[in-house]
């Protein structure tokens, strides 16, 4: 065995890919995915294991425990004297902690093959920290002791996130022999640029053997006591500075990360409900939108999701911020403040960067710094431009922080700059993309930016350049946002002429986008100027950027809310009633929970509360289906049946930043919260709780300098709100309960 410190770097022997895969090395070759039963997410790591805790088989490309977009734990799995263990309970308290409870028989300790009972039970608890760490305890039930073994399996391939994804690479870099001591093992690899990276296992006892494949612990399991072997797992250990063991217990490290949630959760707005199961479901997203954050350099922002997007995303960020402006105000000021200094500056036809352009997707793998992806970062989207500048002003609205507006003005001008200059491909007054000029970038680049994400009815794929209707939503919204802010700093004259722009762009929205004779606004128009005539959720974002008049508004609002586009459990992406619908593609028939919240808001924006509470209550049945009580990224646009739960998607990302923040916007929508905090005004207009909610109180929501603490309450079909508690700075609350309209559009 050889010596090994946290502090050497990584000269021992090199092997081939065969002796690698020899080791467990396991090269993500098209493998198809397993299905995963526990998720665990912090910081710059994630892990995701089989039902029993195990990445098993190795290799595959579904499971591991990741680091900075690299697989660094390719196959862990537990080996038990007494056969392979039956499933117990699967739980996750927490998006950082979970438990795994299995249960060995005592068929092969003196019991009978016909009739094997439960004598051993198998608890492993993990953690995720800045490491993954585990706990395994074994209780034996067994009338006498009995001569136990437990062997670990372990390899590390150090994939890049994209070949776990599928990419096929032409060469990689260099492994190296696994490195052995009395207590440890560690993996390394040499990037094809260069870049050393590394694993390191450390056993808190050490095993009775070990190889470079894993370790066996051999002990003597007596009556009715527990047995306990604790490990952890991280990587870039060869990083000055970074410590390998805390020498910290399982239990130490714990309570040391329950206290950091707590400090997390005590900055957050706080709702209580009867009965507390809806309590429960947004707790559950208060949680996974701490876990979701992800360190870059000395930066904290909220990432997308698990497994596929633990990174950076524009898009994402801003409509989670947009989304948790009334839960926690920081995660708005860190994306904005990150995404603002890496705004594009330059021209650069690989990455898609152009002057003023917030970036799409930043990722941090070997194949990004080695360039055989563009995403260093990667600019390819036309939408997180503008709504970065809606986010900013919406910020104001909620914080009334001038000082935040005056430091990020003058990335929001360039913003400004790139809508009307390298927005317009064709000089035709809408922002539209022509597609990546590279094979490693989008085709499509709003947010559904699927291949086949924007079709028309037939399915039949549009040429570009392509003019998203959505996107002119958000466009002329930012001018408007944005003249509010020229005119708050008193430039009158820019303001003007900022409205009088979003004026012309909504008339030509109405000329282009509108079609009578259906009712609809088009999917987008194709490189010909022609719309397409697809009815899908992408028109529904007119209503939250307030494009339609109200005629057109009440059309659309019926549309979305009719039996082809309300699955029951929430709005599809796309139309039941087009050829080119299919309720399990990404994109066109399946319902997004974050795609339903900026509906929900565009239909309380007309006055269409009852509209929005059904969307919020579909929602609300999804999410209380699910094992860990979470919305996913997406789930199938298959009709609801009685009794029935609601189809997932394979692959959806679980957890999702803003599915996860998708409650808090609906909740806005169905409570009618307008916050006005420059003014010293909290509007509420028309609450209305849902049928599984009596009571809501919100503690501690901030509104500018002001705390507030509201309570409502329903009565039949009425709600009344009512003022807890006030602190900080004066604040008016200005509580409107009108009478819902009659032609309010109805589901079916």
């Amino acid at each position: 065995m050889t010596s090994l410190s946290p502090n050497d770097r990584a000269e021992s022997r090199i092997i081939t890919m065969e002796d690698a895969v020899g080791y467990g090395a396991i090269s993500c070759d098209a493998q198809k995915p397993v299905e995963h039963a526990l998720v665990l997410k912090q910081d710059d790591y994630f892990f995701i294991s089989n039902s029993h805790g195990d990445i098993a088989p190795a290799g595959s490309c579904s499971l591991g425990l990741f680091e900075k977009d690299t697989r660094i734990l390719s196959h862990y799995a537990l080996n038990f004297h007494g056969g392979s263990p039956a499933l117990l309970c699967v739980q996750s308290p927490h998006s950082y902690r979970g438990q795994i409870d299995l249960a060995i028989t005592d068929e092969k300790f003196g019991g009978s093959r016909w009739d094997p009972k439960n004598c051993i039970h198998l608890r492993r608890e993990f953690l995720l920290a800045d490491r993954l760490l585990e706990c395994l305890t074994l209780t034996s039930y067994l009338p006498t002791p009995v001569s136990y073994w437990v062997e670990l399996v372990l390899a590390c391939d150090f994939a890049d996130i994209f070949e776990v994804r599928g990419w096929k690479r032409k060469e990689r870099g260099q492994f190296h022999e696994p490195e052995l001591a009395a207590d440890r093992i560690g993996f390394s690899y040499r990037g094809l640029d260069g870049a050393v990276i590394r694993s390191l296992v450390q056993f808190h006892q050490p095993p009775s053997e070990l190889s470079s494949k894993g370790a066996l612990w051999r002990f003597d399991l007596l009556p009715n006591t527990r047995y306990r072997l604790e490990w952890e797992i991280h990587g870039d250990f060869a990083k000055a500075g970074r410590p390998g063991w805390s020498g910290l217990s399982f239990e130490e490290c714990r309570r040391q990360r329950d206290s950091e949630h707590l400090r997390w959760t005590a900055d957050c707005t706080r709702f209580s409900t009867v009965p507390r199961n809806f309590e429960g479901l947004l707790d559950r997203a208060i949680g996974d939108l701490d876990a979701l954050h992800v360190r870059l350099g000395d930066d904290r922002v909220i990432s997308a999701g698990i497994p596929w997007y633990s990174t950076l995303f524009g898009r994402d960020a801003i409509i989670t911020s947009l989304e948790t402006l009334s839960l926690n105000p920081a995660i708005a000021r860190e994306t904005l403040r990150y995404l603002a200094r890496h705004q594009g500056v330059a021209e650069n036809s690989f990455t898609e960067e152009e002057p003023g352009k917030i970036l799409h997707e930043l990722r941090r793998g070997e194949m990004a710094r080695n360039q055989e992806v563009p995403h260093v970062p990667y600019y390819g989207t036309v939408d997180a431009t503008p709504l970065w500048l809606i986010l900013l002003h919406e910020t104001w609205q909620w914080t009334g922080d001038d000082q935040l507006v005056e430091e990020l003005f003058p990335h929001a001008e360039r913003a400004l700059a790139w809508i009307e200059t390298h927005g317009d491909k064709d000089g035709d007054g809408f922002v539209e993309y022509a597609g990546s000029p590279t094979d490693k970038g989008l085709a499509n680049q709003g947010w559904k930016d699927s291949g086949d994400g924007v079709p028309f009815p037939d399915a039949t794929l549009p040429r570009p350049p392509i003019a998203l209707v959505e996107v002119q939503g958000y466009v002329y919204d930012a001018f408007l946002r944005m003249a509010a802010l020229y005119e708050a700093r008193g430039d009158s004259s820019r303001a003007e002429a900022l409205r009088e722009k979003a004026t012309s762009l909504r008339a030509r929205i109405f000329q282009h986008f509108w079609i009578e004779e259906l009712g609809i606004f088009a999917l987008a128009l194709d490189g010909a100027k022609q719309p397409l005539p697809t009815m899908t959720s992408n028109a529904g974002h007119l209503l939250w950027s307030g494009v339609p008049d109200m005629s057109q508004a009440k059309r659309l609002a019926g549309q979305l809310l009719h039996a082809d586009m309300y699955s029951g459990w929430g709005i599809r992406t796309l139309s039941a009633a087009h050829r080119v619908f299919n309720p399990m593609s990404y994109h066109n028939g399946s319902v997004w929970p974050h795609d339903n919240a900026l509906v929900a808001m565009g239909l309380a924006r007309y006055g269409f509360d009852a509209a929005a509470l059904t969307v919020l209550t579909g929602l609300h049945d999804a999410a209380a289906c699910d094992e860990f009580q979470r919305l996913p990224e997406l789930f199938c646009g298959m009709t609801r049946t009685e009794g029935m739960h609601p189809v997932w998607y394979p692959v959806s990302c679980c957890p999702q930043a803003w599915a996860a923040g998708a409650f808090f916007l609906l909740l806005q929508a169905a409570l009618g919260i307008r916050p006005e905090a420059p003014a010293g005004v909290l509007h509420i207009k028309n609450p209305a709780l849902p049928d599984f909610v009596r009571e809501l109180v919100i503690s501690d929501l901030k509104v500018g300098e002001s705390t507030i603490s509201l309570q409502f309450e329903r009565r039949g079909q009425r709600t009344s709100a009512n003022i807890v508690s006030l602190s900080g700075a004066p604040l008016q609350v200005r509580i409107e309960l009108t009478h819902a309209s009659e032609d309010a559009p109805k589901t079916g």
